[in-house]
């Protein structure tokens, strides 16, 4: 026996975003940009572009433990962000899917800005 039209039309509903990979306010915006502009120019200052994107392309599929790993560590993170505003910003950027591949694609420009 086929299910009824109402059936139907709520799994439909229930499964319609079944397969999403991020929801739309996931997306980097401006403000994410240029935070991931900051912690690059961190990075790349003191010469450590190729560790980083090491650990960074290692660490992606746990980029959301490690946002917050790094509340747990945000009294020594004070070098890099200027306040608490930013540094929770920064833990909230990481959250995001993207946040990793954009602050590699920073690391990398600015890297390659230096090297000519």
């Amino acid at each position: 026996m086929w299910p009824n039209n109402t059936s139907l039309t709520r799994l439909k509903k229930y499964c319609a975003h079944a397969f999403a990979v991020s929801p739309p306010e996931s997306a980097i915006d401006e403000d994410d940009e240029a935070l991931a502009e900051k912690v690059a120019a961190f990075i790349a200052g003191r010469k450590l572009t190729v560790p980083a994107i090491m650990v960074l392309e290692t660490g992606r599929p746990l980029n959301y433990i490690g946002s917050q790993l790094l509340t747990f560590l945000s009294p020594f993170v004070s070098i890099i962000f200027s306040t608490t505003a930013e540094f929770d910003r920064f833990t909230r950027f990481l959250e995001k899917r993207e946040s990793i591949p954009c602050l590699i694609r920073h690391i990398e420009t600015l890297e390659n800005k230096r090297h000519g």
